[in-house]
């Protein structure tokens, strides 16, 4: 099939380069350049780098309406078109295609509608999630569902982990779904709007901060929810999708910011102290009748080491303050 392909970040551009292996890709439409970091350089989406390495054309359009960017994609005559993370369309660009336009989202439609399934199936404590091909329509995440893969949730996986695994099912997904599409053997069906539906809206920064008089368990759910954490060697860059949680700590007379990337609940060792550590293998911060084991941790300015590397060079007391 002739194909064209709209996405960003680098969940989008990995299904890419496995689409690319089995159909022709027209073309990619992603995001314009943007100004990142303290140098503001221009920065090219994933997409954009992977389209470039495969010789694909690019188009990064400002305004999805414009008539020169659906005019552009009416004369490339596609198939189909395929959406991984991207804006929502307007009609007159996914009603083009004769095939239609299919998308892939990272939850079990219809829970977790919106920009942040991923997120929130963790920080919300849930035991499973999926992925879904569907049909984009003029709603956000409601079109008739045409594949769908559940997996089980641990109570540990982070968010960037739970993105990998969900990377490798996606694509599964996608190539499947392109397959009974070409083959002419998929059927679709209408999600169910009968039952109270949970949702995943954008991430906001006022989020990330922890709340440590919240329960110990929405707070080692908040962090594995934001953590970019995929293991003590891996962190994943995509902060959009992995913002980590942080919280503040009074390390002499000066409050550092410190992201939690990593956490697990245990018991209480030392219950006449909030902060307890031994300054060499351990950091807990105890809540109620449980604590916080902090495994992984990354002090402002500094890289993310796991907490006997972090104790090393930060001697914490239990008589500093966490805010």
């Amino acid at each position: 099939m002739k194909i064209i392909f709209f996405g960003t970040p680098n969940f989008a551009s990995e299904i890419l380069k496995s689409i690319y292996k089995e159909h022709k890709v027209l073309s990619i439409v992603t995001a314009e350049d943007s100004q990142k970091g303290r140098g503001k350089k221009y920065t090219s989406p994933s997409v954009k780098l992977t389209a470039q390495e495969l010789k694909i054309p690019v188009i990064q359009p400002k305004n999805l309406k414009d008539p020169n960017f659906i005019n552009q994609l009416k004369k490339l005559n596609a198939d189909l078109y395929v959406v991984i993370a991207f804006r929502m369309l307007p009609e007159l660009a996914w009603s083009i295609p004769k095939l239609g336009t299919i998308n892939i989202h990272t939850s079990y439609l219809p829970n977790y509608r919106g920009a942040a399934p991923i997120n929130w199936v963790l920080i919300n404590g849930e035991k499973k999630t999926g992925v879904t091909s569907f049909y984009i329509n003029n709603e956000i995440d409601k079109g008739n569902i045409l594949l769908q893969e559940k997996i089980e949730l641990s109570d540990h996986i982070t968010a960037a982990q739970l993105h990998e695994k969900l990377v490798v099912i996606g694509t599964k997904i996608i190539i499947q779904t392109l397959e009974k599409i070409s083959k002419n053997k998929i059927t679709s069906v209408q999600q169910n709007e009968e039952k109270n539906h949970k949702y995943a809206p954008k991430i906001h920064k006022d989020l990330s901060k922890i709340n440590w008089k919240d329960s110990i368990k929405n707070i080692h759910n908040k962090i594995r929810g934001l953590s970019s954490y995929i293991d003590d060697e891996i962190l994943l860059k995509d902060v959009s999708i992995c913002p980590c949680a942080w919280f503040e700590i009074k390390i002499n007379t000066e409050f550092k910011r410190v992201k939690i990337q990593k956490s697990h609940i245990t018991d209480v060792i030392n219950k006449n102290v909030i902060i307890d550590t031994d300054n060499k293998n351990f950091l807990n911060i105890n809540c109620g009748q449980q604590a916080l084991s902090l495994d992984y941790l990354q002090m402002e300015g500094k890289k993310a080491m796991n907490i006997k590397q972090f104790l090393l060079g930060n001697n914490i007391n239990s008589s500093d303050i966490i805010r």
